[in-house]
């Protein structure tokens, strides 16, 4: 299944919501591997101990998992990462608050992670002097960790007017301060012009590259389904729509990818179509030639026959026998995790987390 993707790519486990389990993720670091992407990053917003609670140790159980997982990668050649979000840290970075911070990176140090990112994401932006804040508590953290590679979340990621309307309006020039204080060896993260892009044109990434003075880290969120109305769809083909990423214009893409994390591993298999862009392949014939790739046929049929029930009606609009069809037909397959998780979607077991601010 492996093929050449060109530009550093891969997983950023970034979204609200039920998070992905720790053996999905550690069968996830093999399929990453197979599948030619190079990296994972465990960010997910439900971890409280790595945003709202920053401040409180991690607990001995989530670092042993993750201990096992950045081993796991670092057997399978993945680079293993780790997103802080120190939530709204540069209100108050007095002495106290400083260390706190230091205790915290001491503690990922211990997992060995090769990427740290430091998110400044989805918190309060209105504040004079952002740029310099945010700049310092990064510059602390890099100088702290262990991690060989930093990418860095500003407030304001995006053009979006949604960030200015939830978030305050940023300071004048934050983009261009802010790219100009951060080391020119630290990469940024950007969703793109909007928080959920349907894709990335030249003129958009040029434009970006001059506000931050080097090209943008994508933070895709074309797949991920975690907003409101997205809880409804499983978005198993991301070549249904109009995306395209020029690889040339971009440090690096990573894919924010849905609350099932098997099921997210289609789509993955998608983006390698987009990005390696085979010829003589048709975006019609992708899904159904992935999935009986992946799975036997007897499966494959099924899934490729309900895809665009899944991935277009959604579940609002399922009516209560196509329910009951499709319990009965992947409910029942119990060692079958892509069915399970299909179960699960039509039980409403995902439920929305209302702190995404996403429609």
């Amino acid at each position: 299944m492996q093929t050449e993707i060109e530009i550093k790519a891969g997983v950023i486990e970034g979204f609200f919501g039920r998070p992905w389990d720790w053996s999905a993720r550690l069968s996830g670091v093999d399929f990453l591997r197979d599948s030619g992407y190079q990296f994972y990053i465990y960010a997910p917003k439900a971890d409280p101990f790595l945003r709202r609670r920053w401040r409180e140790p991690m607990p001995p159980e989530t670092l042993q998992h993750l201990s096992k997982l950045s081993s796991r990668c670092r057997d399978r050649g993945i680079s293993f990462g780790v997103g802080l979000t120190p939530f709204e840290i540069y209100l108050n970075y007095d002495a106290k608050t400083q260390m706190s911070l230091y205790s915290k990176v001491l503690q990922i140090n211990e997992l060995d992670a090769d990427m740290l990112c430091i998110l400044f994401d989805d918190m309060r932006g209105d504040i004079d002097g952002l740029p310099d804040l945010q700049a310092k508590v990064i510059s602390d953290v890099c100088a702290w960790s262990n991690a060989q590679r930093f990418i860095v979340c500003p407030t304001y990621y995006s053009y979006d007017s949604r960030l200015t309307r939830e978030f305050g309006p940023p300071p004048k020039t934050y983009l261009r301060d802010f790219g100009r204080i951060i080391d020119p060896n630290i990469d940024i993260f950007w969703t793109g012009e909007k928080v959920i892009s349907d894709g990335y044109s030249v003129e958009h990434l040029t434009d970006v590259a001059g506000d931050l003075g080097r090209k943008p880290f994508i933070w895709d969120n074309h797949i991920s389904n975690d907003s409101k109305t997205r809880t409804n769809y499983l978005l198993l083909d991301p070549s249904t729509g109009a995306w395209e990423l020029p690889t040339h214009l971009v440090a690096g893409l990573a894919i924010n990818p849905m609350n099932q994390p098997h099921l997210s591993r289609i789509a993955l298999c998608g983006y390698q179509h987009l990005l390696g862009k085979r010829p003589g392949r048709g975006s019609e014939e992708v899904f159904p030639g992935i999935c009986r790739q992946l799975f036997g046929s007897s499966f494959a049929e099924r899934l490729i026959a309900d895809g665009a029930l899944l991935q277009k009606a959604g579940l609002n609009q399922l009516d209560t026998d196509t329910r009951r069809r499709l319990l009965a037909r992947y409910g029942t397959e119990e060692s079958n995790p892509y069915a399970q998780e299909i179960a699960a979607w039509v039980r409403g077991d995902y439920e929305f987390d209302p702190q995404c601010l996403t429609t």
